[in-house]
């Protein structure tokens, strides 16, 4: 993943870094290596370019930031993370259209819709990215079981009652 709340630059020169204005987390230095082209866009966003921002190599979710619009950041988390039988299928058309010959090619990220409640999270495993290389594809999951808003923290609503 690349990206970060405060991204640290290494100091060398031969970096270049692009300056991301961004209403939730003011002005960041964003590695120009980091920033992701959406040849296709993305589904009801505008624009094409996004950078992956997260604050540690651990978080659970990061934002898909616009590189063009201060407002547009969208949560996203890897879909692994909870949702360990989660599969994305893609028609061997897509697949080489956005340069996928097997799993590792890519990196997976779901879109998270987030509430005030933990248990009305939601992820959308219809509608994956694909990250390849500095490209960001969405794509439309074939698999059989992707619904676009799948509770995120549905463990939370198993807990046991306390009996009296």
């Amino acid at each position: 993943m690349s990206g970060g709340l405060g991204h640290p630059t290494n100091g060398d020169d031969s970096t270049m870094a692009v300056t991301l204005q961004s209403s939730r987390f003011g002005e960041l230095q964003i590695p120009a290596e980091a920033v992701l082209d959406f040849p296709s866009g993305l589904i009801g966003l505008g624009g094409r370019r996004f950078a992956l921002l997260a604050r540690s190599e651990e978080s659970a979710f990061v934002w898909l930031h616009s590189m063009d619009d201060p407002e547009l950041a969208v949560p996203v988390t890897n879909p692994w993370r909870f949702f360990e039988d989660y599969a994305v299928e893609l028609d061997d058309d897509e697949a080489q259209r956005i340069g996928v010959a097997s799993p590792e090619d890519a990196s997976v990220y779901v879109t998270v819709r987030s509430a005030a409640a933990l248990e009305d999270f939601r992820a959308n495993l219809r509608a994956p990215i694909l990250v390849v290389g500095n490209q960001g594809h969405q794509v439309i999951n074939q698999a059989q079981n992707a619904p676009v808003r799948a509770p995120l923290f549905a463990g939370l609503q198993e807990e046991p009652s306390q009996a009296a």
